[in-house]
């Protein structure tokens, strides 16, 4: 027989305890209700459900949860304190390593990085790290006791940032720590990029993007809106105006389209757009907001990622008495969050799996009022590894629509590469880097985020952003 230290049966018996406590719930707005309203849906932990949840961490010694996090917050010591009742402490050790904790508890996809390497998870369900990632931050906020940590003194070089978006600000929060003048140009005329036109307000509260930008220009970073570089300025006006290196966050914004008989039609929109007039232009505040947006009763989002989720959301919140998705593959292809394809379901939106637009059809006035789909059946895997969906000949038939949404992915936008003498890119438009560090075929220019790597996720770019800012201050420091 084996002998086991009593240290590693205590172990044994806390992790089997602490597997027998359930994930606690997140209350939510009830689906019936919040179809009528643009509000949160999940409404945030007490601190008594918090602590409960947070004691089921069992501290591991060699964590896998951050490991699995790209910006490498300190997961289980921030829960930790949590566990203990210390939530303002909580919220300082997130803002060590995550510049915007309230924003990556809400929209990070912790099911796939984080919460998918906690040893919990191995056999039941996981702790909810992003649920008290979320808890900590609001805890924060919400006490007025946000403390910004002293200036420091500044080292005389300048970064220039293009681009106010999760990569952005990132990096931005990151050198500015460091000591470096950082200014962020952004060409909207609002800080955070798909965060504030992007993501719907009943997933992402305008207010809390606000306060976490507010919370950066507190630590002293500069941030000039309505400024497009490559239009405004160039970077290389940027570099004789003596700024040291330059960071290029700008996104993948421009919209795709699927290039099938009848998409002029008035009625179909990108879901770019879509998304830009509700969330930044505040169409869903009516009449508060004037802002022009087509309210649909029979609204047909195409596509399958969290975009599409939002958008089909939207449009329930708009008063569509009819809204579907519209997607080529099954549910288990779909790369939107379960969370949200859940409370699309919850909400009663219909998926239409399996089927793909090939015609639209409009009335005498150019407006659509029909979309002819084909059904579909998956064959063999394609690059991504996902199975390839075939059409089936002669399955066609028509869904009558007055509004669709078009939501298949974006590209880039081609004015800064255009603007940059020697700045590399690939044939669909993106910028190329040599590495992580997010190096670009220029020296002194890096970049990260969606304009890298196409539409990812907002802690993806994060974590580009917080690479870029480590190696611009190696490439600084040593010249």
């Amino acid at each position: 027989m084996k002998n086991i230290s009593v240290g590693a049966m205590e172990t044994k018996e806390t992790k089997e305890k602490k597997e027998k406590v359930p994930r606690q719930k997140m209350p939510e707005q009830d689906p019936k209700k919040r179809i009528h309203n643009f509000e949160e849906v999940p409404i945030g932990y007490s601190e008594e459900t918090a602590i409960i949840e947070a004691k089921r961490c069992i501290q591991c010694k060699k964590p896998g949860c951050v490991g699995g996090c790209p910006v490498d917050v300190k997961i289980p010591e921030f829960i930790k304190e949590i566990s203990e009742g210390r939530f303002i402490e909580a919220a300082l050790k997130l803002k060590e390593t995550n510049g915007l904790p309230a924003v990556c508890g809400r929209v990070c996809p912790q099911e796939d990085q984080c919460e998918k390497e906690c040893v919990l998870g191995k056999k039941g369900e996981p702790v909810a790290v992003g649920r008290l990632e979320r808890f900590a931050a609001d805890y924060e906020r919400n006490s007025g006791k946000i403390s910004i940590p002293p200036q420091v003194k500044s080292n005389g070089k300048k970064i220039a940032v293009a681009g106010a978006g999760p990569a952005g600000l990132t990096i931005a929060g990151d050198l500015v720590k460091l000591g470096y003048e950082v200014t962020i140009y952004e060409a909207l005329h609002k800080s955070g990029g798909v965060l504030v036109y992007g993501i719907p307000e009943f997933r992402l509260p305008k207010a809390i993007v606000e306060a976490e930008v507010e919370y950066l220009k507190k630590l002293g970073v500069k941030i000039e809106t309505n400024f497009v570089i490559g239009r405004t300025k160039t970077i290389d006006e940027l570099f004789t105006e003596g700024f040291n290196a330059v960071f290029i966050g700008v996104g993948a914004g421009a919209p795709v389209f699927m290039n099938i008989p009848g998409e002029n039609l008035s009625g179909i929109y990108s879901a770019n757009e879509y998304l830009t007039r509700s969330n930044l232009m505040k169409a869903y505040l009516f009449p508060e907001y004037d802002t022009p947006i087509v309210r649909g009763k029979k609204v047909a989002v195409v596509g399958g990622g969290n975009v599409a989720m939002d958008s089909v959301r939207t449009a329930l919140r708009l008063g569509a008495e009819r809204a579907m998705i519209i997607y080529r593959r099954t549910e288990v292809e779909m790369p939107a969050r379960k969370e949200e394809v859940h409370h699309a379901q919850e909400e009663g939106v219909e998926f239409l799996m399996l089927h793909n637009p090939v015609e639209y059809i409009g009335n005498e006035a150019g407006w659509v009022t029909g979309m002819k789909c084909i059904k579909m059946e998956l064959g063999e895997p394609d690059a991504s590894g996902r199975r390839s969906p075939v059409p089936i000949k002669g399955s066609e038939f028509v869904i009558d629509v007055d509004t669709v949404v078009v939501a298949v992915g974006t590209m880039a936008n081609p004015i800064v590469p255009a603007t940059t003498a020697g700045l590399e890119i690939n044939k669909k438009g993106y910028i190329l880097t040599k590495d992580e560090s997010g190096l670009t075929s220029r020296e002194g220019i890096y970049a990260g985020g969606d304009i890298v790597t196409g539409s990812a996720t907002v802690i993806l770019a994060m974590g580009a952003g917080r690479k870029a800012a480590n190696a611009i201050h190696e490439y600084l420091s040593k010249k």
